[in-house]
């Protein structure tokens, strides 16, 4: 083997070399669900209800995976015996969660971003819109009458998912609404979502029907 001191062209391509293999081997250590964004909510198509062990409970047109710390909170009419709110809740906030009926590869999370602010600035609160990791989000501020005849600031977070043929709207309340170090439990949770939108017509803007499960009926 003969010895010398190298070219500026064995050089270059020796450099290159180095730079190539120091990349290969960040690619092979780093870690992949550092930077990747949670990729649910999910259709119920996507996923297999039956097979994949998760115990999921069954509100007809969400389904909701346990979250370690929070909690399934339904608010129901007592008269017609209707959900009128689906809350995932914690010890320092909550998040709300909607499904509607959308148009097929439709954004109705556009059109519904202007009636919020629309209609929160009629209150006399403000709506501001910021990007996260999903896109648009709704930031708010409310003011609202506390039990005591007080008024305070309410601050809320807004975010919506267009799925096919459905479109779901996430709000934050309390500490996840304004504390991105503390959303990560209901962001995980609003993640874990599978949305039944049925095959029946529904007009865009319809809420998907939510149903009390007798016995908190489960499927998984």
């Amino acid at each position: 083997m003969k010895f010398g001191r190298k070219s500026r062209t064995d050089e270059k391509a020796s450099q290159v070399e180095e730079k190539s293999a120091a990349a290969d081997q960040d690619t092979e250590t780093a870690d992949p669900t550092e930077s990747a964004a949670p990729s649910g909510p999910y259709d119920s198509s996507e996923v297999d209800l039956d097979d994949d062990d998760v115990d999921r409970v069954d509100l007809g047109g969400i389904l909701i995976a346990p979250a370690e710390g929070l909690e399934l909170r339904l608010q129901v009419d007592e008269k017609s015996g209707d959900v009128q709110s689906v809350l995932i809740a914690g010890p320092t906030g909550a998040v709300e969660v909607r499904a509607f009926a959308a148009p097929r590869n439709g954004d109705l999370w556009s059109d519904v971003r202007r009636q919020i602010a629309s209609e929160t600035a009629r209150q006399g609160g403000t709506a501001t819109e910021t990007e996260g990791p999903h896109g648009t989000e709704l930031v708010c501020q409310r003011t609202v009458r506390t039990p005591e005849g007080t008024t305070s600031q309410q601050p809320s977070r807004i975010v919506g998912y267009n799925g096919p043929r459905w479109f779901l709207r996430a709000t934050y309340l309390g500490k996840p609404a304004v504390d991105a170090d503390e959303a990560g439990p209901w962001e995980a949770a609003v993640a874990s979502l599978v949305v039944r939108r049925g095959d029946g017509p529904m007009a865009p803007g319809d809420q998907l029907p939510i149903t009390l499960p007798p016995q908190a009926r489960r499927v998984g």
